[in-house]
């Protein structure tokens, strides 16, 4: 009665337990006839059938009202958002508990202590004392969650002793028969989320996360996929420097359960948050502990990246955090509990859809692009109340007959002509221009029914982050037929600029030319080749379009073109540095084989294996100025990090994470991990000491320098 694992499982379930039994548990298999076993597994399933499967009298409205009113549940726990978060959430207790469960819970609170809700309290220095629910404990760190619902992340030297008390916080339930049976109710119909619902708006937890924290991080903190709002991934940390880099090392370790993870952490108050397929964890960022884990199974019958389980971080506001699915949903967990307060489908209709990119807040909205144009979407940027779920706007990328950029696409109306929107924009509150790249048009390589630039494809789009109006775009790749996305960080960056101050964006594109833009208008400024390998065009011109040469459409026969499919770069980070005033970009040497036929362009691979560097690029000329070349597979994913302290992070090819001399490319510290880079470093100061972090295979490494 009561089993956890028999709540969720059907009749012909537990048929099948009962008839071949469980060897490993030591159950035998009973053989008995299909009329006694279809007793038995009845009988057994309704001692343990979830509340929500159970038809309970009672009044669930009035139990609602008992709820939140007069019985005061609300002042500890959370339902759909309502409520605070300070013991378990209850938004899907109807699906996780039994009724006899949710009964004894409500008159007998201590027999069912949820896990990490267990009181402690406990003694610190100087006489003070500290009461609340330890959420995670090892031998020398505890973290507590104080009854006010914040976190106090303790590590030896920082308390005294711990005292576990046996009794849970809750008292047992006053109420009438009447009070008590609809609350029962009301608590069995509580079977999560329903997607497309909006919440209402409700009052955040202590000291929740504002906008300001994230325009203007403190020192230290990451509080969004980049660090910042610019893109520009460069830390004014320097505490880690040139001169003491060789004292790094690793300082913790947290495994998740899914290889080549793409995700970026992000800290807020000392809290590290990392995604893996569908699933989110909140890690105590000085020891690697975990405080919440969410998750929930990947979806079949996805395509592309969103069928690997790709996600690239969350984004912080108030009270909650953000993140997309595989099958481009957008939820918002509470950030003390880890559960789900609301959830949004992004596509209006059924398509190739999926999502992978970490979201951007901007104000009081949340904002997120898809993925799915290798097979066929029309692509958009979404916009959401993040208190509520509510929809505030969406941007297409794909024009509409009728709308500005239609007359681009010559053929076949372009209802599925891509453009994906998969990787996390930039933002500038002074112009207040949301800045978000485009991915290819569709089909990717056959263009006979698509002539023409094929807008607003391979582009960055200038919106006004309000109403997600276009301001201004500019196209890098007109009519794309290798699948060079411009799904490149967009950066952002202040500086003096061929003697006049300027608001660039710096941009180095897949098709292999590094852009200088002025953010304000899109004017073009430069167009620099920054690879070698590159046979399609033979420069940007003053107006900014490419200088197409005829090796751009391979003949029938086929020929060598370059870049290769994957680019001149990728999605990876990039930086500039304010000190060296240089660009640092992964560079990849490559070209593929590409010939034209009935059904397109068909890639094959070259003789000669592709190969990546990592480039310093003056701004001013778009010149090298310093190359570190890699030695191993050229299909690797890692981006970089540069700092104040003069240091250029990056994973290499060889799987080493490894540390330069931003000035010069000298090489000055690795650590070998012998695992395929997917993601890119960041950095963070905790209890006034410098972390760096970045992902590793199925790993989040975190190293800091050594006493």
């Amino acid at each position: 009665m009561g089993n956890r694992r028999l709540v969720a499982r059907g009749l012909e379930q537990i048929r099948e337990v009962i008839r071949h039994g469980i060897p490993s548990a030591g159950m035998p298999s009973f053989d008995l006839p299909m009329t006694d076993l279809n007793e038995i597994a009845t009988f057994v399933h309704s001692l343990n059938v979830s509340a929500a499967n159970a038809k309970l009298p009672g009044d669930a409205a009035a139990g609602d009202q008992f709820f939140f009113g007069k019985g005061q549940c609300a002042s500890c726990h959370m339902v759909a958002g309502k409520g605070k978060a300070i013991g378990p959430d209850l938004t899907n207790v109807g699906r996780e508990l039994t009724v006899a469960e949710i009964e004894e819970s409500l008159l007998n609170p201590n027999a069912r202590i949820t896990t990490g809700y267990n009181l402690v309290k406990v003694e610190l220095p100087q006489g003070k004392t500290l009461r609340g629910f330890a959420r995670d404990r090892g031998n020398f760190e505890i973290q507590v969650q104080d009854l006010d619902g914040r976190f106090h992340l303790l590590r030896s030297g920082q308390f005294l002793s711990v005292t576990e008390e046996k009794e849970s916080l809750m008292p047992p339930l006053q109420a009438s028969p009447e009070e008590r049976r609809d609350l029962t109710a009301f608590l069995s119909r509580l079977v999560g989320v329903k997607p497309g619902t909006p919440v209402v708006p409700q009052t955040a937890m202590p000291e929740p996360i504002d906008f300001s924290r994230i325009l203007h991080p403190k020192e230290g903190e990451w509080p969004t996929y980049n660090g910042n709002l610019s893109a520009n991934r460069y830390s004014s940390l320097e505490q880690i420097h040139t001169g003491n880099i060789h004292k790094l090392g690793l300082k913790w370790e947290f495994s998740i359960q899914r290889f080549g993870l793409e995700v970026t952490p992000i800290v807020v108050d000392s809290i590290m948050y990392v995604t893996g397929a569908n699933s989110a964890f909140a890690l105590d960022a000085q020891t690697g502990r975990q405080l919440w884990t969410f998750s929930r199974p990947q979806t079949p019958g996805l395509w592309g990246d969103g069928a690997k389980g790709t996600n690239r971080g969350v984004a912080i506001l108030g009270d909650k955090i953000f993140m997309v699915t595989d099958n481009a949903h957008m939820l918002a967990l509470n950030r003390t509990t880890g559960r789900l307060v609301w959830e949004m489908v992004m596509p209006e209709e059924p398509m190739h859809y999926g999502a992978t990119s970490a979201p951007l807040v901007i104000k009081d909205l949340v904002i997120s692009g898809v993925a799915g144009a290798d097979e066929g979407i029309r692509g958009f940027i979404v916009a959401y109340k993040a208190d509520t779920g509510e929809l505030v706007w969406r941007h297409w990328t794909i024009p509409k007959k009728g709308e500005p950029g239609y007359e681009t696409w010559k053929g076949t109306d372009p209802e599925f002509g891509g453009g994906s929107t998969w990787l996390t924009g930039s933002y500038d509150a002074e112009l207040d221009t949301l800045f978000w790249p485009t991915g290819n048009p569709w089909p990717d390589s056959d263009d006979a029914d698509r002539a023409g630039d094929n807008l607003y494809t391979n582009c960055i789009l200038a919106l006004d982050p309000s109403n997600g109006k276009l301001k201004w775009h500019f196209q890098f790749t007109p009519h794309d037929i290798h699948d060079w996305d411009s799904t490149e960080p967009p950066v952002l960056v202040d500086t003096k600029y061929r003697g006049k101050q300027r608001k660039l964006l710096l941009h180095a594109d897949r098709n292999g030319f590094f852009y200088v833009l002025d953010r304000r208008n899109g004017e073009f400024l430069l167009g620099k080749q920054f690879v070698q390998k590159l046979t399609w065009a033979s420069g940007i011109g003053p107006d900014g379009r490419p200088q197409v040469l005829p090796a751009n459409a391979p003949p029938r026969e086929g020929a060598i073109g370059c870049p290769s499919v994957s680019g001149a770069t990728n999605w990876m980070a990039t930086a500039f540095s304010p000190v060296t005033r240089l660009y640092y970009v992964m560079a990849q040497e490559a070209c593929k084989f590409y010939s034209s036929g009935p059904s397109g362009w068909q890639v094959k691979r070259p003789k000669e294996p592709g190969q990546k560097f990592l480039r310093a690029l003056d701004i001013e000329t778009g010149k090298v100025v310093w190359e570190v070349p890699q030695i191993g597979p050229s299909d690797t994913s890692s981006g970089v990090l540069a700092t104040a302290g003069r240091l250029v992070f990056h994973g290499m090819a060889d799987g080493s994470f490894a540390a330069v001399d931003a000035r010069d490319g000298k090489d000055l510290w690795h650590f070998q991990t012998n695992q395929q880079w997917k993601a890119s470093p960041m950095t963070f100061m905790i209890d006034g000491k410098q972390h760096v972090a970045i992902t590793s295979g199925p790993n989040i490494l975190c190293f800091a320098l050594t006493e």
